[in-house]
């Protein structure tokens, strides 16, 4: 499933007109040009030698990606008599845990949903406590992210984020540029549906200036304008609190994408939720929509 990397992961989405701020490529690849075929997509990919922690796990493969909807925070401080942010704080604990959990195990992309653009109708307190968070995880990790070789990586509209946000998430995108390991991407002020739209658009412009036509439009097209172009699709989704709905999350990317759901808050996710899920993932058999 892996394909060569177009660095697309910083999610050039505009909002009111104005571009993302995180830095460009150096080089990239024509738009035209696909960064993967519908052979590579729908495909299983090759088995990949197992890490020690994997196979103490006795674990038989392990997914290339893991895409994580991480539900439950506040039903977590609920049942506690705490405010809503405490869950979310408590969330930071889980997302450390996970993270260096599923480097250890072999994951080579792990994609948290950590904001959706939906999460800006809640409260302006709840969302500004949340960007505060934000900032604070991303200046108070990057020691670790640096220890643990994870390279951080952000898709979503990310203009909508304030400029301290950005810039920070700037910073940590950078330091952490040539890591080799786990490669970290947070969903920020994302939306699946907005996503494909944007997609949709920018080959629109692409028909309109004369750069392709129509007919030449495929799926690997619309998924080279994707904010994941450079990232394989999911191979599994993990849920937690026990909701059963995706929430515009990778609408696209999920079509084959095998998915686990626990009732476990995501305050409470740690190493040995995740070794059940990849467990639960290694017993399944992938068809791709074949026999």
């Amino acid at each position: 499933m892996s394909r060569s990397p177009r660095n697309h992961g910083n999610g050039n989405a505009l909002h009111n007109g104005a571009a993302s701020t995180l830095p460009e490529p150096a080089a990239q690849t024509p738009r035209t040009a696909p960064l993967r075929t519908p052979a590579t997509t729908d495909a299983p990919a090759e088995p990949r030698p197992l890490t020690s922690a994997a196979k103490a796990e006795s674990l038989t493969v392990v997914p290339e990606h893991v895409a994580i909807i991480m539900d439950g925070n506040g039903r977590w401080a609920r049942r506690r008599g705490l405010l809503r942010v405490a869950g979310h704080r408590n969330g930071v604990d889980a997302v450390r845990d996970c993270v260096r959990a599923a480097g250890e195990l072999g994951v080579r992309y792990l994609t948290l949903y950590a904001f959706s653009v939906e999460n800006w109708r809640r409260p302006r307190a709840e969302t500004a406590a949340l960007m505060l968070l934000l900032e604070e995880f991303l200046r108070g990790e990057l020691a670790e992210l640096m220890s643990n070789n994870v390279r951080l990586q952000a898709i979503g509209r990310l203009s909508d984020l304030p400029d301290s946000v950005r810039s920070t998430l700037n910073n940590s995108i950078s330091a952490t540029a040539a890591n080799t390991g786990l490669t970290l991407i947070l969903a920020l002020s994302y939306s699946g549906r907005v996503e494909i739209m944007e997609a949709v658009r920018s080959i629109a412009a692409d028909v309109r200036a004369g750069l392709m036509e129509p007919e030449a439009i495929t799926d690997a097209v619309l998924e080279n304008h994707l904010y994941t172009a450079a990232y394989p699709d999911p191979d599994l989704l993990i849920r937690t609190s026990g909701e059963m709905r995706l929430s515009n999350f990778l609408l696209w990317q999920l079509s084959y994408t095998e998915i686990h759901v626990t009732t476990t808050l995501w305050p409470d996710f740690r190493r040995e939720h995740l070794v059940a899920a990849l467990q639960d993932f290694a017993s399944r058999q992938r068809r791709y929509g074949a026999l």
